[in-house]
């Protein structure tokens, strides 16, 4: 298979300076994301109200449920495509590009049909308090039409860390967080359009970055075009897309009901208003911070992928080593940052005294242990990009359960309130990592793998 010379091949070459290149746009990407994410909730909660704010928060917290299962079928399509890649497949390579963006694009048309259907009950779902309901459902109305723009998006940034350019997906989106950030401004503190102003900025901008980067792939990079002769239906071919992305979705998703803690948001917004501001503010101040941990997690991936293709299990198992010691560093530095700017973060999207209050005790709980959910998505990316996706799956679902069960049985707890909420959520990441390790030692690749 031919290379483009924007590419990086991460079969060859030291193991830590590929890792931490590849890895550099993908995590500016995520930041960028997260800033995108932001302004929003600065936008709504400077210029509306707390209660905009909390309308806002909370459907940010289903839409992340959503474009993980979006995502994680892309990433597992892109785990096949690294593993084709880095084997020479090139025929396998070129069906699964094709079978990959029929069946992803597919469900992301009837996803967003789905979610058009249940609008009428998510509110209640979520036990989302009457004083916002209409604001909530006016945000969902026009956000949801985002979702194929985010499939575009997303299929083409998988693709293309694929082979081995996680640069180019990272400067579109940084064209379209500038222009998402100058719609929002305008269109909701210039025009007035309230929630609906932010959530339009938002699409605008999504379907810039989706188009964008889909024509440009297309015109750029050969390996991604879809050639008349891999337009089959190729069973095996199939059935291993089908496996990688269908267990990838269900990990993501089940990963994001948790980080999101949508399974527990009723429990929040439970404590009403001030709770429910908090936590929107402070989640996205914590998932902007551990973001780089979590895709120098995902570079680890495409490396571990790559390998496992060209069958070099010894640069793996070095690459383990050496990625450990990376996520050690970067999580500290991470860490420290948040743990000592709670307040003048929080300062950010809200005024209100309680409402900081409440998010500085989130952001100091959670900001202590970003090394475990580090360690964590390393394991992630390692069981995936070696074909063991159920592996994956089985981790979070036991961080998962372990957090929502501490979530409830915690925050029933008067003295604790919750406060239990917060505190569940890194004794989940602990324990998922305990039993990482242990299938790590179990199932690590071996050279005759």
């Amino acid at each position: 298979m031919s290379k483009n010379k924007s590419t990086i091949d991460l079969t060859s070459g030291c193991i830590s300076l590929g890792l931490v290149k590849f890895s550099l746009p993908l995590m500016a990407g995520n930041v960028l994301q997260q800033c995108y994410n932001l302004t929003d909730t600065l936008v709504v909660g400077r210029f509306i109200g707390k209660n905009a704010l909390a309308a806002v928060g909370s459907a940010y917290i289903l839409m992340i449920f959503l474009t993980s299962i979006i995502l994680g079928l892309n990433m597992g399509c892109g785990a096949f495509l690294s593993i084709k890649y880095g084997a020479k497949e090139d025929r396998e390579f070129a069906i699964g590009n094709w079978l990959s963006f029929c069946g992803t694009g597919l469900f992301s048309i009837l996803l967003t049909l789905l979610v058009y259907l249940l609008l009428g009950f998510t509110a209640n779902l979520l036990a989302i308090p009457a004083s916002i309901h209409a604001l909530f459902n006016q945000y969902l109305l026009i956000i949801y039409a985002g979702i194929p723009a985010t499939f575009l998006y997303n299929y083409f940034a998988c693709s293309l860390r694929a082979i081995g350019n996680s640069a180019i997906p990272l400067i579109f989106l940084c064209l379209s967080s500038v222009l998402n950030i100058i719609l929002c401004i305008w269109l909701v503190a210039g025009l007035g359009l309230g929630v609906a102003g932010s959530a339009l900025a938002t699409v605008i901008s999504q379907y810039f970055a989706g188009l964008c980067l889909t024509i440009y792939a297309w015109r750029h990079f050969p390996q991604l075009r879809f050639k008349k002769t891999a337009m089959v239906y190729d069973q095996a071919i199939s059935k291993s897309i089908l496996s990688l992305a269908g267990l990838t979705a269900l990990q993501q998703s089940i990963m994001n009901l948790g980080m999101g803690i949508l399974m527990v948001q009723g429990r929040i917004n439970s404590f009403g208003v001030n709770v429910m501001a908090a936590f929107s503010s402070a989640f996205k101040i914590d998932t902007l911070a551990y973001s780089p941990v979590q895709d120098f997690g995902n570079a680890y991936f495409t490396f571990v992928a790559q390998n496992y293709g060209a069958q070099q299990a010894d640069r793996i198992k070095q690459g383990n080593r050496q990625a450990s010691w990376w996520i050690l560093v970067f999580c500290l530095v991470i860490s420290s940052l948040v743990v000592f700017c709670t307040k003048p973060l929080l300062a950010l999207f809200s005024s209100d005294p309680e409402v900081i209050q409440i998010g500085i005790g989130y952001l100091r709980i959670e900001g202590s242990f970003f090394a475990l959910i580090g360690f964590l998505f390393m394991f992630y990316g390692y069981f995936r990009a070696i074909d063991k996706p159920m592996i994956s799956v089985v981790l979070t679902i036991f961080s998962l359960g372990t957090r929502v069960l501490l979530a409830y049985l915690l925050s029933a707890i008067p003295s604790i309130g919750y406060i239990g909420i917060w505190a569940s959520i890194p004794i989940g990441w602990a324990l998922a990592d305990l039993a990482g390790l242990y299938y790590l030692h179990k199932k690590a690749v071996k050279p005759t793998d």
